[in-house]
């Protein structure tokens, strides 16, 4: 599997939103868990499995401090 983001230009053509969109979403779920988000993005908005978890992993990495 590649980085998350590599998901990107698949994820904008299938469900007409740019990743933006999908990531401010993901902003408001400040947390839940990974498979709760994961879970919001595949029941209320129709989004498949591989590309829901793409973005909260992409989400979730990018929201993480630095070590």
């Amino acid at each position: 599997m590649g980085s998350p983001s590599s998901y990107f230009p698949s994820i904008e053509a299938k469900y007409g939103k740019p990743v933006s969109h999908w990531l401010t979403l993901l902003q408001s779920m400040k947390g839940m868990k990974h498979m709760d988000m994961v879970a919001v993005l595949k029941n209320e908005h129709a989004m498949g499995h591989g590309h829901a978890n793409a973005l909260v992993a992409h989400h979730l990495s990018a929201s993480k401090p630095p070590i």
